[in-house]
Order: structure tokens, then sequence, then C-alpha cells
């Protein structure tokens, strides 16, 4: 690899990785609100982002049974196992939406990163064919920094009386992440792999209470501050069966045509907890208001918390180069979730996703649009958690979305991924949002990583 372009993408690296430390919200110059509000991250850890790579979650989110020559997916991490050269992946999304509150409608915005990987092979894919002796097991790895959950939300509850008019404030911001390290090893088409993920965050919620209406008054200003660490897995496994044709010579070779099928466990994880917590009553007869009593003040207590174990399995048919179709169902056990600094009730949780990808010429020499990769999915989604009535939360969304194919100098391969999710989050009986989801990544392919060069 050209050290000029190994400068390059370590730059890209330290830029991106440094990302999640920013802030991921978007304020209004007039009232320092937050345009990315999402009122039900108030509940257990937030939001939950996709761990589907862009690829894959332009299919509907097939990570179970999802693998390629060309690129990663951490979903199940056996799929590792199948990629033949160093691919990095990173991604970002913009987000619109529509919140309905059954009183009106208001628009939020959103943008962050999404990920950050980088797989290869142990051992060159080009040394391995010059050495003409296959190894037993091929064995590759992946470093990844993902989002794993979303903090962020503005809300005002007035709740009025014959004499009096109680208003609450709620806000919040943060999130978790996960940092990834992958192993997987296959043996023909066998795949097993491990991810290894080490999960940090900070969750910060805070109240404001008071009256409203009156010049002097005391009003009670609540910040709870979470911190998390800790070690989580996930185990995966793929198997990709090979359907054969008579070549010229009579020969049985492989006829491109293949069915995948992958299944993968999260497995139930117990994280540390740090908890802040400082509650004040206030004065607004000052400006800036100043504070009158502490009512509580606890700093960094240390407790557990407790992730949830999950399983996927799906099944992928392709014919490779020109299409593949797939089907994919996972779910979590949310009842198990426990967290010292924020006691909360989930509930289970299930996901099924469907989808596919068509290429239609990819050997097109002077026709660019036969050689994009064209994609569309479809999923339903059972959130852990629900609204004050007691119903689950759900998510309906569709997906579209193109690989673009980017030729680069020594013959290397790159693909602009382009996805875009609309759905529909929410329940019937409380709010409920629309939304619309760009997806933006980007995805290089290098196989001169690990050459060993000979002379003679």
């Amino acid at each position: 690899m050209p050290l000029k372009f190994k400068y390059t993408l370590l730059s890209i690296l330290l830029l991106l990785a440094i990302s999640p430390y920013a802030s991921a919200q978007v304020y209004s110059s007039d009232n320092n609100t937050p345009k990315f509000n999402s009122p039900y991250s108030r509940i257990g850890l937030g939001d939950i982002a996709d761990q589907n790579f862009a690829i894959s979650a332009a299919m509907g989110g097939l990570g179970a049974s999802f693998n390629s020559r060309y690129a990663t997916n951490l979903v199940n991490p056996a799929s590792i196992g199948f990629i033949d050269r160093t691919v990095f992946d990173v991604s970002g999304f913009f987000k619109y939406g529509q919140l309905d509150t059954g009183d009106k409608k208001i628009n939020t915005f959103a943008g962050n990163f999404q990920y950050l990987s980088l797989g290869f092979p142990m051992k060159n894919e080009v040394n391995i064919e010059l050495d003409n002796r296959p190894p037993l097991l091929y064995w590759r790895m992946n470093l990844a920094l993902v989002p794993y959950t979303n903090v962020g939300y503005n809300v005002q509850i007035n709740s009025a009386t014959e004499t009096d008019s109680l208003l609450t404030n709620f806000t919040g911001k943060g999130g978790t992440y996960k940092l990834i390290w992958t192993n997987a090893v296959r043996h023909k088409d066998f795949s097993f792999g491990i991810n290894a993920g080490y999960m940090f965050g900070n969750l910060i919620n805070e109240r404001e209470v008071f009256f409203d209406g009156d010049d002097n008054v005391y009003y009670n200003d609540l910040l709870d501050e979470i911190s998390l660490s800790g070690l989580v897995w996930s185990f995966g496994a793929q198997y990709k069966h090979q359907f054969k044709k008579l070549n010229d010579k009579k020969e049985m070779v492989n006829s491109g045509r293949s069915i995948t099928a992958g299944i993968y466990l999260n497995s139930q994880s117990e994280v540390n907890t740090s908890t802040s917590q400082l509650y004040r009553r206030r004065s607004s007869t000052f400006n800036p208001p100043q504070g009158i009593d502490t009512l509580r003040n606890v700093v960094d207590l240390k407790g557990k918390a407790v992730l949830p174990g999950g399983f996927g399995i799906g099944f992928m048919y392709e014919n490779e180069n020109k299409f593949r179709i797939g089907i994919d169902y996972s779910a979590s056990q949310w009842s198990n979730y426990e967290n010292d600094g924020k006691s909360e009730d989930l509930l289970n949780s299930w996901r099924v996703a469907a989808g596919g990808e068509w290429t239609p010429d990819v050997s097109s020499y002077n026709k660019y649009m036969q050689r994009v990769r064209y994609r569309l999915g479809a999923f339903y989604d059972k959130d852990p958690r629900a609204d004050e009535f007691g119903e689950q939360l759900s998510v309906f969304g569709i997906t579209i979305g193109t690989g673009m194919p980017i030729i680069l100098p020594r013959g290397q391969t790159a693909f602009f991924n382009l996805g875009l999710e609309l759905g529909k989050f929410g329940t019937s009986n409380s709010l409920n949002e629309s939304y619309m989801k760009l997806n933006l990544g980007f995805t290089l392919n290098d196989n001169l990583w690990f050459y060993k060069r000979k002379f003679n």
C-alpha cells in the first residue's frame, strides 16, 4: 500500500475515532433546544442504534446471513471469515423526522457517525495463490467502533390545576458505544466468529420542575448522570452451500449459486455503572437563577447493569455478481435488563427483515449504471420500550439503496454506498414519528496488506 495512502487512511481513522465525543445534537440559535428530539430515548439506555452496516441495512438489515468478499458485517461475526482482502468501512447518517404529539407536529433533525471498521486477512490471499498451498483454516480479523444507543430529547409537560400550573422540562443527551475486536476462522464454506466488545458511554437526564406564571418561586433542578463500561460478547456461525455444475471437462465446479445459513448469539453481559446525582432547589428571583439548597448530591456511586442476551437467524440465496435475496429474524431478552443506576422494566424485543440486491451486469465496460448494485428491503421491529399506556413501541420501515463501484489505481475496488430508509416509529395511542433516514457509506478494498514480496 502506498505510504501517502496509508497516512491519509490513518488521518481519517483518527478523525472519526474522536467524533463520538463531539456533540451529536443540533441546537437552534434562539433557545438552545436540541433539534434531535426523541422523547422515548429517556427510557432504558436510549434509542438502540442499527448495528447493520450500509450494505445490509439497505436490504432491510440482513445481518445474520449476509457475507461478502468486499464488505464486513459485525452483526454476525462469522461473516468476517469470507472477506479475502483488506476492507475499510466508514459511514454516517442524516435523519429528518416529524414527531406527532396529537396536538401538533414537530420537525426533528439528526446526524451522526455510524461506524468505523477495518477488516483484513491474517495472511494475504495473493501469497496463498502464489504458494499454491491453501491453508486448512483462513483467519480474519476486524476492528470497529460503532454506536450502541443514543439519547437526545427535550420535552415539556404542563400539569394545570385550578390554582396553579406545574411545568416540567425533561432534557437528555449522550449515548453508548462499542469498540469491537472480531476474529473469524473459515474452513472451506463454514465460518465461525467471535466479537469481543468493550462498551462505554455516558447518559445525562435532567428535570426542571417549577410553577409557571409566578415571578418569585422556587423550582427543582434534578440532574442524573450514568456512565457505563464493560465487556460484551457475541458469537456467530455461517455455512455457505455452493451449488455445483459440470464444466466443459465434465468436472463438478461451483456454479456461482449458493445459499447461506447464519446464526449468531449475543451473550447476556454484566457491565459496570457509575452514577452521579445532583438535586438542587433554585430561586427564579435571581438572574441567572441561583441555588438555594442542595437536596441530594451523590458522586460516582458504583453499581452494575445487566445487558440482555439474544439471537438471530437468517438465510440468503445468491447468484454471485447477479443477485441475492434473504430473510432474517432476531430477538433479545430485554426483560432481563437491570441497572442499579436507573431501574426500569423493559420488554422482550424481536425483529424480522427481508430484502435483496441486484446487479444488472457487473462486467459491463461502457455502461456504468449496469455495474451499480441496487438494493431493496423491509423490516418490522418490536422495541423493548413501552409508552405511558403500556403499549410496546414498534418500527416499520422500507429501505432502498445503491452500491456505486469506484475503480482506484492498481485495480483496487471501492464502493460508495447510499441508502434511504422510510419508516414509522412509536405507538398508536401516544407519540409516533414518521422519519426519513439517509445513510452514506464508503467501502475501500485493498489486497496488498501483509503481502510478502519474493525476489529471485
